[in-house]
């Protein structure tokens, strides 16, 4: 459930370039917006950092959103941001405990439409568990940004049971994709194109850190491997891992999971979706005689509900991707050439 917060009532309706300038205006726009709706004992120090002690090894990483449109079916950049961030920590096998959050608003950015992103973050944030301690604001000239952008920092506590790196990874490996391919994008690319549908498409981005947990409560050093395939999609992460682990990875186009109707649009915009972007989905590599099991848990989650053995690894064509097709023949599948979607995350 989400949270509902009533926008508060400020002096002003849109984002100027004095909301950038250390003075009253930004003060005003941070203590009534972004201070108030992320309130918490570290937050409220209103320092230059955060200080703060966690115990045991740690994960960090860091991200920056610039997708286009800012409010898409399902979400907008604001929760994309804090499920991005908190996701990467997952695939560290991290629980994501405290988060920075940097904007860059473009003047002429309307207020309301800046404090949706904040209460779309409030909301990701709660389901995360994960708090907001620091940050920092910049305003740009009008022409010179596209209404916001959003950089997230995260530190997390790695499970003790994680041992996840491509060193751990064995041919016979099992390869599973956790849900539905491809659903990000094609809610972007369908908004832009004003594409219909009979049935909605919406991006898929969640967290996906309390599913990575339970599964290395579960199985622990049996998850060799974790990632999730956003930019460049299944098919570049694939290739990542491949040439990483200096393996071969052998998939499936008949298991792969894939909702019709974002089948057909890709068709309609001549996309392959192992290439299109998501935002909700990983990537896991497991051993083969626990692959079973790991799908049956992912099963009972609502983040594994459609998820699938794609695929294995092998010792045979190392550092490449094959696929086999619907028909039966194969091809390889190498990394995105170019650019298939632009701003999508």
């Amino acid at each position: 459930m989400n949270l509902q917060c009533p926008l508060p009532k400020l002096d002003f309706d849109i984002i100027t370039l004095g909301h950038g300038s250390g003075g009253l205006l930004m003060h005003e726009l941070l203590n009534k917006t972004v201070l108030d709706i992320f309130k918490n004992d570290l937050l409220d120090q209103q320092h230059d950092g955060a200080s703060f002690s966690l115990p045991g090894p740690l994960a960090f990483s860091t991200d920056s959103y610039v997708v286009s449109p800012i409010s898409f079916p399902g979400g907008n950049i604001g929760d994309l941001a804090v499920n991005g961030t908190v996701n990467d920590l997952a695939m560290c096998g991290a629980q994501a405990k405290y988060l920075s959050l940097a904007f860059i608003l473009e003047e002429g950015l309307k207020v309301d439409e800046f404090w949706d992103v904040l209460v779309s973050i409030k909301n990701a944030a709660l389901k995360s568990g994960v708090q907001i301690v620091t940050g920092d604001t910049k305003v740009v000239e009008r022409g010179k940004g596209d209404k916001i952008f959003i950089n997230t920092s995260g530190i997390g506590q790695v499970h003790p049971s994680a041992r996840i790196h491509h060193r751990y990874i064995e041919p016979g490996d099992a390869i599973i994709l956790s849900g539905k391919l491809a659903a990000h994008g094609i809610t972007i690319m369908s908004l832009r194109e004003g594409l219909q549908f009979e049935t909605d498409i919406e991006t898929d981005s969640v967290n996906l850190n309390h599913t990575v947990n339970i599964l290395l409560d579960g199985f622990g050093e049996g998850i060799k491997f974790l990632r999730d395939p956003t930019r460049g999609g299944l098919a570049s992460t694939l290739n990542e891992i491949s040439g990483a682990a200096k393996m071969g990875i052998d998939i499936d186009q008949n298991l792969l999971p894939l909702d019709e109707q974002v089948e057909g649009a890709c068709e309609m915009l001549g996309l392959d979706p192992l290439y299109v972007a998501n935002e909700g989905l990983f990537i896991a590599i497991v051993k083969k005689d626990i692959k079973d099991e790991v799908l049956q848990l992912l099963h009972t989650d609502p983040n594994g509900a459609h998820a699938a053995i794609i695929g294995y690894i092998t010792d045979e064509h190392p550092g490449k991707v094959i696929l086999k097709s619907r028909i039966g023949g194969k091809r390889v599948v190498s990394y995105l050439p170019g650019e298939q979607l632009p701003r999508i995350c």
